[in-house]
């Protein structure tokens, strides 16, 4: 099969999911038996798309890798990824997948109401020490090192329990993420991140980032992200950033840092190759851009990394 065979097929493929795309605003069912509500995903699965939530959540990566995007945060993420996003602030997991590929039981996810928290503080006073990590779980909040590790296995921990025993491990989760230390978060959307969604408008961006993620290595065109959602290039561009608070360059140019970042993290290739290899074509444009995205230039980050400091 050629590459033009390919590329029109998964053009297609998209086409197809956009036109039987249900409205991306995700009812959250409630659990009568428990606080809040625990589940666990597939990947790829109907729930696992870009969407958003009156509820808060908290969410484990359990295999895997991909890329990520909480608000206009686009990282990449491996098993053990934990994360909480706020009330309405819009987010996805992309796994890396061969062709047919399903991870089983990729997410562990938990979800909650707010008014929860601040109905149970009102009976419980210590309770009232959750009430900082949801206000700054707006922008979405990717914890590190043992944080992580140790907010990971409350939660599943939660997920093998019932009754006392998993409100037990709740409040072992809210303490771990209300206490973890500055430099074991890492803060994602931009305060002022607000997108004007809607069911269309979040069909289409979850059409739109699929493109995105699977092409963020080659070639992306504005004309090719337009034509999968039936919409000239000047329209597309104003509907894109309304929906999503950034550009669609924006957009594109995060994600290949995002992939160089993790690059330089875990491999020892040459920054020349990480830059091609990303989908910059030059390699004095890659070093500009990064150094304005990350705050300092690939090498710095890279011997910033392997000194430790």
């Amino acid at each position: 099969m050629t590459n033009a065979d390919h590329d029109d097929g998964a053009t297609a493929r998209l086409a197809e999911r956009l036109l039987g795309m249900r409205a991306n605003r995700e009812v959250i069912p409630p659990d009568p038996n428990h606080s809040v509500r625990w589940h666990e995903h597939d990947y790829p699965s109907p729930v696992a798309r870009w969407n958003y939530h009156p509820e808060y959540e908290i969410h484990l990566i359990r295999k895997g890798t991909g890329k990520f995007i909480v608000g206009d945060h686009i990282g990449t993420f491996e098993a053990g990824h934990v994360s909480i996003v706020g009330s309405g602030l819009p987010h996805d997991w992309v796994s890396d997948l061969m062709p047919g590929e399903v991870l089983e039981n990729r997410d562990a996810v938990i979800q909650f109401d707010g008014k929860w928290v601040e109905q149970t503080a009102s009976l419980v006073p210590e309770m009232a020490e959750v009430k900082p990590l949801l206000e700054q779980s707006a922008r979405g909040i990717e914890f590190l090192g043992e944080s992580a590790k140790t907010a990971a296995a409350s939660i599943e921990s939660m997920g093998a329990s019932r009754g006392l025993g998993r409100l037990k491990h709740l409040m072992e989760l809210f303490s771990t993420l209300t206490r973890a230390p500055e430099d074991e978060r890492r803060y994602l959307a931009d305060e002022w991140f607000r997108p004007q969604l809607d069911s269309q408008a979040a069909a289409v961006v979850d059409i739109v980032l699929e493109y995105v993620f699977n092409n963020h290595a080659g070639t992306i065109r504005m004309s090719d992200a337009a034509a999968l959602v039936g919409m000239t290039e000047p329209t597309f561009s104003k509907y894109f950033k309304r929906s999503t608070g950034q550009n669609f360059s924006d957009l594109t140019r995060k994600l290949r840092l995002a992939h160089a970042r993790r690059l330089l993290e875990r491999s020892d290739k040459p920054i020349s190759a990480i830059c091609y290899e990303v989908g910059f074509s030059n390699l004095s444009n890659f070093n500009r851009h990064f150094l304005k995205d990350a705050g300092e230039t690939p090498r710095n980050y890279r011997q910033r990394l392997q000194t430790g400091m």
